[in-house]
């Protein structure tokens, strides 16, 4: 991410918490060993050299932002860190209670470069691309959940009990990819029972390189397992790896470039769960082939990723009927 020099300056001023022009300031005043600690708390090793604060707090954010990102509207975790500790409520100045003072002048700098910062309800900013509406998170779907993050997630299982594929695919899958930073995004469903491997639905992924991959999620909402004669609600493993091979064959066209291209990688999504056998088969069959175009992921995968990226829950948590529906889905991006 590169920033306009007068951004970073302005940005600078008030993590120093310097006052404006009127004498007024919302933020912290942050002497030489408190912009030490500052940077420290936001896990970054940068010691102030005693030299102009301002100079060199616009110095450090521009090397922050120069981190490795996961795409384009989404910064690097460092300097997600660094708003997050600018906008802790815990300093807010007299005068400004709630910080909104505060956040509006962060929001005049953040507006210039496309973001806009927000507080969810637990008091936590957050950064928002304006261009895409993504939220940019740090998201580790292994950390321990709060509270509220596991209320969220019971409501979520209880959604994916009682959903179709359909819905799993449009209301859980699309929005949560979206989030990660997947764009071109399309979806038919199965009305449309001749998109054999994704014809007609596919999404890709833009490197930090602006090089583009394309991927391919087969999609079930059932269990997969590994047994000969799959039960109601179930799908055999091998059966969807070999769906997967074909799809992984097949062109799309990508009308941005004009011409057709093949699929880079390939998830294999269930909604329900990747049984210990059928885990074990096709890492046994991954292993072999020494690559890593064929990933999977099962329902607490989902669960977690969903959870932690802070998406709205589907507006339709009314318990949808299952669906009997076993024709394969299959998404490309």
């Amino acid at each position: 991410m590169n920033w306009k020099n007068r951004n970073l300056r302005e940005l600078a001023h008030l993590v120093c918490g310097d006052p404006a022009p009127d004498g007024v300031t919302y933020f912290r005043y942050r002497s030489s060993s408190y912009l030490t600690e500052f940077f420290e708390d936001c896990d970054l090793d940068f010691v102030h050299d005693g030299s102009t604060r301002w100079s060199w707090v616009a110095e450090r954010l521009s090397q922050v932002l120069a981190y490795s990102q996961i795409s384009p509207t989404i910064p690097p975790d460092a300097f997600i860190r660094v708003i997050r500790a600018l906008m802790d409520s815990a300093d807010a100045q007299i005068g400004d209670p709630t910080r909104e003072k505060a956040l509006f002048k962060l929001n005049v700098i953040l507006a210039r470069e496309g973001w806009e910062a927000f507080y969810d309800e637990l008091r936590i900013v957050h950064l928002r691309h304006l261009a895409t509406n993504t939220v940019a998170q740090i998201a580790n779907p292994h950390r321990p959940m709060t509270s509220t993050e596991l209320v969220r997630k019971d409501r979520l299982i209880a959604y994916l009990n009682g959903c179709s594929e359909d819905q799993l695919i449009e209301d859980i899958l699309l929005p949560l990819f979206r989030q990660l930073g997947f764009h071109r995004i399309t979806a038919a469903g199965h009305k449309d029972k001749a998109l054999e491997y994704g014809k007609d639905i596919w999404m890709k992924y833009t490197l930090p390189t602006l090089h583009v991959i394309y991927f391919g999620i087969q999609v079930k909402k059932g269990k997969l397992d590994s047994s000969g004669t799959s039960k109601a609600g179930s799908a055999n493993i091998a059966e969807i790896y070999n769906q997967v091979h074909m799809m992984l064959g097949h062109e799309i066209f990508d009308s941005e470039l004009s011409r057709r291209v093949l699929v880079d990688h390939a998830f294999i999504v269930a909604g329900g769960e990747i049984t210990k056998q059928a885990r074990n088969w096709i890492g046994n069959k991954l292993d072999a082939a020494k690559r890593s175009q064929i990933m999977f992921m099962d329902r607490e995968d989902i669960l977690n990723l969903y959870t932690v990226t802070g998406l709205a829950l589907p507006k339709s948590m009314d318990m949808p009927s299952s669906s009997d529906d076993t024709f394969d889905v299959e998404i490309l991006f």
